[in-house]
């Protein structure tokens, strides 16, 4: 018996649009952390309060960074810290499925 291939849906480029938009945002505000994260005094601020494992601290010191809005996951290990980045909700649409952005950086051996 030969089964036809079904037809694939026409194609249809909104939502990759709106994916790349949201995508923009994120690398913007994740520019925005990096430029933070480049100040000697902050950046060992956090790496102090993550040495000690405080994460509420470490998330008080992100999130009171000027510009930054997009919702931030924060996890950090001895040797990395990392980023998750979400789009936030517009006018009550959640973007948070189109895409994300991972900044994951070193800072121990």
């Amino acid at each position: 018996m030969y089964h036809q291939p079904r037809p694939y849906p026409p194609v249809d480029t909104a939502m990759l649009t709106q994916s790349v938009n949201e995508f923009e945002t994120l690398l913007h505000q994740g520019l925005i952390l990096l430029d933070k994260l480049e100040n000697k005094p902050f950046s060992y601020n956090l790496m102090v309060f993550a040495q000690r494992g405080n994460k509420a601290e470490v998330r008080h010191l992100i999130h009171s960074i000027n510009g930054l809005y997009v919702p931030i996951q924060i996890n950090f290990t001895p040797s990395a810290i990392i980023f998750n980045m979400e789009p936030p909700a517009v006018d009550g649409q959640d973007y948070g499925n189109c895409c994300s952005l991972r900044i994951v950086l070193k800072w121990g051996k």
